[in-house]
């Protein structure tokens, strides 16, 4: 599957630190030290990283002090390995687009952002961090737990429509993604021309039974067959563009292969047990995030912790 951003969860932490930011913007400076906190599977976490998180965590306006922020740390570094492992990160592109997407929600530029984090005793880098793990992490719950993950019984099934009072009605997508391969030796020399080849090679597509042919008459261009999508399970980063497509192709989106479009082959409206189960997923994570828990994220990270090695200093 094309992973999920994560943005809505994301969305929680900036609304704080906004808050937090503008109305306070120094609110003193990390101490900086280079000693080591605690070492997960031979990466260590310097104290410096652990003073910047507890600024961080101040900024939230959460409780701060340095066993929180170095047990959070650790959490961090356990899911950044995992991610690296499975090759689920985002791209360093995303991430500075969610940067700046803050940074613009605040009125600020990108470089106040970066001076008043800074002025925080955070850093710029230690944000970025943050926010690529945020990204990161929920593709891996997908992976593991989304549509691969445990189905409802058909007795929950029965017991939730009824408490609805009506069965879920959602649209079923069938789509393929058009992969412009970027190797990551020329991602910044060539990212901004293939990004114009994919464009342009919007207009010229000639239907998703002959995608493949399409995708042969150009350089390093790959098709792959997503199959059927319930419009809950779509990721963040591809939905809007996905509901807004045209012409059969959606917009172009830089990713961490180069850059691709998906073509969507075919769409309806269904109301069968796999469109419910979808949809009530999709509410129970929307649940899940509001509240701040999530019990599949927790048992990932419980077993990941189970077989790491972590020596704290």
């Amino acid at each position: 599957m094309f992973g999920v951003t994560g943005t809505r969860r994301l969305a929680i932490a900036f609304t704080a630190l906004a808050a937090s930011i503008v109305v306070n913007p120094a609110v003193g400076s990390a101490q900086s030290t280079s000693g080591v906190a605690a070492v997960v599977n031979r990466t260590p976490i310097t104290t410096a990283d652990v003073a910047r998180r507890a600024a961080f965590l101040r900024l939230q306006r959460q409780k701060s002090d340095t066993k929180i922020a170095r047990e959070q740390l650790i959490d961090e570094v356990l899911k950044r390995q995992e991610i690296a492992r499975v090759k689920m990160s985002v791209s360093t592109e995303d991430v500075d687009r969610s940067f700046a997407r803050f940074a613009a929600s605040n009125k600020i530029s990108t470089d106040q952002l970066t001076q008043m984090l800074g002025q925080a005793g955070v850093t710029a880098e230690h944000f970025k961090n943050y926010i690529a793990v945020q990204m990161s992490w929920p593709r891996l719950l997908n992976a593991r737990y989304g549509s691969g993950g445990a189905r409802m019984s058909g007795q929950e099934l029965v017991t939730r429509m009824m408490e609805r009072k009506e069965k879920p009605v959602t649209t079923e997508y069938f789509l393929k993604q058009i992969i412009f391969v970027v190797p990551a030796a020329k991602r910044n020399a060539i990212i901004n021309k293939r990004k114009a080849e994919a464009e342009a090679s919007r207009s010229k597509f000639p239907g998703c039974d002959q995608a493949k042919q399409f995708a042969a008459t150009m350089m390093d261009v790959s098709v792959r067959d997503l199959g059927r999508v319930m419009a809950p399970n779509l990721p963040d980063n591809w939905k809007p563009l996905i509901e807004k497509a045209k012409n059969g192709t959606t917009g172009a989106l830089v990713t961490e292969r180069g850059v691709e479009f998906l073509a969507v082959c075919d769409q309806r409206q269904v109301s069968d047990d796999l469109a419910a189960e979808a949809v009530f997923r999709a509410e129970d994570l929307g649940k899940a995030e509001k509240s701040g828990e999530d019990p599949n994220s927790k048992k990932y990270l419980d077993e990941l912790r189970a077989k790491a090695q972590i020596d704290l200093r």
